[in-house]
């Protein structure tokens, strides 16, 4: 017997046999997600290919813009200045005031510094420089408004006349028509204080613009006759003092509403005038129901020259608003 045959057959499995396998056709919703898939990823490769094509344009843009600034590149001087304004300050004040060396590139000009010089007039209470390549600088101003003019004495100037806003900032303002400053009153009862070679806000004139604003909108020929406000009694008794060029002193009340206080001024000048003999001095608006009115007595006739003369002083009487 040959050992070598000696072992027996191996047994067959079925996995042995040979089979014909169909595989299962692919259904019409797996088609469309698959599709959808292949258009999505499309998208986003475009996508990216374009933020990068666009990113590149842009650098390349700005590289360009920003090549005349550049050390090894030719400087263009500042060409052009160009002003926005709500106000009355025109283009030879901003020239003036920013005094931009002949010959200074645009990338070269502090905006800063040249903010700092727009700012520093008291006028302009807020600047926006921008840059506009190749070689314009944009200025837009936002302006202070003058509600009251003070007179003050400097040792080197004299005498010259400040304008005060609302927020109580004093300056010496510019581009204004005369005939607008002149019609303003004129502070008084303050004292003004520097700081550097500037002067500190006055204090309270929000109050005081406010009645003025009141007067000038629904009191116009109440308003044309005023001469001066005086803050002497602001802080102390919340009280404001109108001077008027027929020396009647007019006194109102921060707390109490100045249109109604404008009214009863109205009616109380309309009676005085009713009483030709007697001369109106004082009307006080800020004590409520009865206002208090004082007249100037009138003049005695001419004494004779042995006889003492009279002597004259307020008369003070109630008036009582309708």
């Amino acid at each position: 017997m040959n050992p070598l045959n000696s072992q027996p057959p191996s047994t067959r499995h079925w996995k042995d046999i040979p089979q014909q396998v169909r595989h299962r056709a692919m259904s019409s919703g797996g088609r469309r997600r698959v599709l959808l898939g292949v258009l999505k990823t499309a998208a986003i490769i475009g996508t990216l290919a374009a933020l990068a094509w666009g990113g590149a344009g842009v650098a390349a843009a700005l590289h360009e813009e920003a090549g005349p600034a550049s050390p090894s590149g030719p400087a263009v001087p500042l060409h052009d200045l160009v002003l926005v304004t709500d106000g009355v300050l025109d283009q030879a004040w901003l020239a003036r005031t920013l005094a931009v060396p002949k010959g200074t590139s645009l990338m070269a000009l502090d905006l800063f510094q040249l903010r700092t010089r727009l700012l520093a007039s008291g006028q302009v209470r807020a600047a926006t420089l921008t840059r506009n390549f190749p070689a314009t600088l944009a200025v837009t101003l936002t302006e202070r408004l003058p509600v009251v003019r003070l007179q003050v004495q400097d040792a080197a100037d004299g005498p010259r006349t400040l304008l005060v806003a609302r927020d109580g900032t004093v300056y010496a303002g510019s581009g204004y028509d005369p005939q607008l400053t002149e019609t303003l009153p004129w502070l008084a009862g303050v004292k003004l204080q520097r700081q550097g070679g500037a002067f500190l806000p006055v204090a309270g004139m929000e109050p005081v613009a406010d009645l003025l604003a009141k007067a000038k909108l629904e009191a116009e020929p109440l308003y044309a006759a005023w001469r001066s406000v005086s803050l002497a009694r602001l802080e102390s008794d919340g009280e404001i003092e109108v001077g008027t060029k027929d020396a009647i002193k007019l006194i109102f009340a921060t707390n109490e509403d100045f249109f109604r206080q404008l009214a009863n001024l109205d009616a109380i000048l309309d009676a005085a005038r009713a009483q030709p003999e007697k001369v109106l001095r004082e009307v006080n608006l800020a004590v409520g129901g009865q206002v208090p009115v004082a007249f100037d007595r009138p003049g005695p006739p001419v004494p004779p020259p042995t006889a003492a003369p009279a002597s004259k002083g307020p008369l003070f009487t109630g008036f009582n608003p309708p």
